[in-house]
């Protein structure tokens, strides 16, 4: 019998008449592809047979989330994990393979785990130009007895030159004021009052503490067992990219980084080599024409972790 779901778990799943459906979407290259025939398309296929096929020059953000260097089965897909140097190369022989398709304004955002990060640095700064390393609090995680909990992620940011984009004042973080000092006027020093309290607007730090990984009851979950959190790529959308530009994601699992692009108005091209994964995502897109809301983003600014005024939330 087919296992019924809690009444508040909103994990996203495939019925048998979608798997139907949205397989005679599934799409794929065999051979050198203009921008017009990727732009907003999904390929399911494996990255390393047609990212030759791929437009060149055509990539204003790049956002790479490959297995991290463990063994670990993805559905139909399965990883094994490699000595340091082997997956160095193999992070290397991405970036090969992705740096024909980038503009020279591109940026690029590549995630990884404490393990796999030195490899992902030492890979990026031989292509381009290392900026920053994001480091993200996931508040799951197992817990450990002979160790530390491991509970962050990093997403390494660089960019092909010198001239790339970084909104700043896109991605401010709205920060609940504990201690509201005033001036010798009494008025507000460096914080704002508003209907939802007091709040100060941030720029934003290398270290967020503001994810929500998602859940069984937020509608953004799937079966995926690393989906990344809407909110995390609306960052990083928000900040190297603008309104139509196109955004790359080789390893799109269900499919978050397309989602966040078309909430956002970016163009988006994915890669996902597992064929359920891509009918997820094709329904996450389709769901997306009508829910457009990020967890956590009202639209103009970023909320600290639970502090989102539900009632209040503008639409995007």
């Amino acid at each position: 019998m087919a296992k019924v779901k809690a009444p508040r778990n909103r994990t996203i799943q495939l019925s048998d008449e979608e798997k139907l459906k949205f397989k005679e979407r599934l799409f794929s290259i065999h051979s050198k592809a203009g921008k017009e025939q990727v732009v907003n398309k999904l390929l399911t296929q494996d990255f390393f047979e047609c990212a030759d096929w791929l437009p060149e020059n055509s990539v204003d953000l790049l956002f790479v989330d490959p297995p991290y260097n463990l063994t670990k089965k993805f559905n139909s897909v399965s990883f094994r994990e490699m000595d340091f140097n082997e997956y160095l190369n193999w992070v290397d022989g991405i970036l090969l393979k992705l740096k024909r398709t980038l503009k020279k304004t591109a940026s690029v955002y590549f995630c990884s785990d404490w393990k796999s990060s030195s490899a992902v640095h030492l890979a990026l700064s031989k292509h381009f130009k290392v900026r920053n390393r994001i480091t993200w609090e996931r508040e799951k995680g197992r817990g450990a007895k002979k160790n530390w909990k491991n509970n962050t992620e990093d997403v390494w940011f660089a960019t092909v030159s010198d001239n790339y984009v970084f909104n700043v004042e896109s991605v401010k973080l709205k920060k609940k004021i504990i201690a509201p000092y005033r001036d010798e006027n009494g008025d507000p020093k460096d914080w704002r009052e508003g209907s939802e309290g007091n709040f100060r607007l941030t720029h934003p730090s290398n270290i967020w503490t503001d994810i929500s990984i998602p859940f069984w009851s937020m509608p953004e979950n799937t079966e995926h067992p690393t989906q990344k959190p809407e909110k995390l790529l609306a960052k990083l959308l928000l900040a190297s990219s603008n309104v139509g530009d196109v955004v790359l994601d080789p390893f799109a699992g269900s499919g978050t980084t397309l989602v966040t692009a078309k909430k956002l108005q970016r163009n988006f091209i994915g890669i996902e080599k597992d064929e359920y994964y891509s009918m997820l995502a094709l329904k996450r897109l389709e769901l997306a024409e009508t829910q457009k809301s990020i967890q956590g983003y009202d639209g103009e600014y970023f909320y600290e972790r639970n502090s989102f005024p539900q009632l209040r939330r503008k639409k995007i």
